[in-house]
C-alpha cells in the first residue's frame, strides 16, 4: 500500500472520531475525556508493540528523536486534543470539525519558516483554498 492509501484512511478516520468524541464528552469533563482516550489507546499501543515486536528495537533510538517524538506528542495529543475536546465539547460539532481542519495551513507555515521548504505559489492557493473552504462550511 502506499501513502495515499493511508491519506484515505486518515481522512476517514479523523472525519468519523469526532462524532463518537462528541457523543462521549457530553457528560465528561473534556480532561477526564482525554484521559480516558489516552489509556485506552496507550493499551491498545503498548499491546501491539509487545506482539509484534517492536520494543526490541527502543534502544537503537536516538536521543534526539525521542525528544521530537515526545514534543509532538505533548503538543497534538495532549495540548492539541485537550483544547479539541473543549471546543467539542462547548461547540457545534459542524462547526468545530472543519475549523480545526485548518491546521494543515499552520503545518505550511511552521514548514517553510523552521524546515525551510520552499513558498510557492501552488502553496498559497492551497492555503487560501483551506481558509475559504473554512469559511464557506462553516457558514
Amino acid at each position: 500500500m502506499g501513502f495515499f492509501t493511508f491519506v484515505i484512511l486518515t481522512i476517514m478516520f479523523w472525519g468519523i472520531a469526532p462524532v463518537f468524541g462528541k457523543i462521549g464528552i457530553q457528560n465528561v469533563d473534556p480532561l477526564l475525556g482525554l484521559a480516558i482516550r489516552s489509556f485506552i489507546v496507550s493499551i491498545i499501543l503498548l499491546a501491539t508493540c509487545l506482539l509484534t515486536g517492536k520494543f526490541a528495537s527502543v534502544g537503537q533510538v536516538a536521543f534526539k528523536d525521542v525528544l521530537f517524538i515526545g514534543a509532538e506528542g505533548i503538543i497534538a495529543s495532549l495540548l492539541g486534543q485537550f483544547a479539541y475536546y473543549y471546543a467539542l465539547k462547548l461547540g457545534d460539532i459542524s462547526k468545530v470539525a472543519p475549523m480545526f481542519a485548518t491546521y494543515p495551513a499552520v503545518t505550511v507555515i511552521v514548514a517553510i519558516l523552521f524546515l525551510g521548504e520552499k513558498f510557492t505559489w501552488n502553496k498559497f492557493i492551497g492555503l487560501i483554498t483551506i481558509i475559504v473552504g473554512v469559511i464557506l462550511v462553516k457558514r
